[in-house]
């Protein structure tokens, strides 16, 4: 697999592609995933773990509430990791991980994730380049537990410009709607924006064994679309099938 360089991706759509009609395709697929999540949570041989990753402001909370807006909420769950907690900073750093890793007919999604602990401690160098590899090695071992349990992983970097960020930051000094969101500390996240490129391009091509999701997110719909088509077909691959009565134990 080649390296991935975000500077040498588009965080745009395709030009050619008609808005109307992906949204339309998009709006299919959320009906058809309700009835395989159904699937999935009464097989109760597969789970799905769904990790969001991206710079403030990418839309990771509006993937969450958009794409997932037709699936049964007792089948999925939504966790995200803030700063860690001295009890969590008492242990490794993936045992407040595996705890919200999702049981047998569950999606979860991680809005953030162990990813952090690779990303924003290297940015400002809370640790070093010899703790950081042993982490990925860490975190290449865990994802393969996982995959060995019949837990399947979407991996998605929501992929913005510079410029979009800034816009979007900018917007909940602006829009009541949005104010809720507004941290200034956001703002002075944003000029470390080559840093976090930098590692991030790290966690694409050393965690690669599953393999990462380059979203172009400059536009939602075309965001939301390609969420939607992955979680879409990896559900349809798994061809899921409800218990009959002779394999229900209950």
């Amino acid at each position: 697999m080649a390296n991935i360089h975000l500077s040498k991706i588009d965080p745009n759509p395709p030009e050619d592609l008609d808005k109307h009609y992906v949204k339309k395709h998009t709006k299919k697929m959320q009906q058809g995933l309700d009835e395989l999540q159904n699937k999935l949570y009464a097989g109760h041989q597969h789970s799905i773990l769904i990790v969001l990753q991206g710079m403030d402001a990418s839309g990771k909370d509006g993937a969450v509430r958009n794409v997932f807006e037709s699936i049964n909420p007792q089948g999925v769950s939504v966790h995200s990791f803030k700063v860690p907690t001295e009890e969590e900073l008492s242990h490794d750093f993936l045992w407040r991980i595996h705890k919200q890793t999702p049981g047998k007919g569950m999606i979860q999604i991680f809005n953030r994730s162990y990813y952090e602990d690779i990303l924003v401690t290297r940015v400002h160098k809370m640790i070093d380049t010899k703790t950081a590899k042993k982490r990925i090695k860490a975190i290449n071992d865990f994802e393969q537990l996982l995959a060995e349990n019949h837990t399947h992983i979407l991996k998605f970097y929501l992929h913005i410009s510079k410029e979009e960020q800034t816009e979007r930051l900018n917007e909940r000094l602006t829009i009541p709607k949005k104010m809720w969101k507004y941290n200034s500390n956001d703002f002075k996240e944003a000029e470390y924006w080559n840093d976090y490129q930098k590692f991030y391009e790290d966690c694409f091509n050393l965690c690669n064994e599953v393999p990462w999701i380059i979203v172009p997110a400059n536009k939602n719909w075309y965001k939301e679309f390609v969420v939607t088509e992955a979680l879409y077909n990896l559900l349809k691959k798994l061809n899921l099938k409800y218990p009959t009565l002779e394999n229900n134990k209950i």
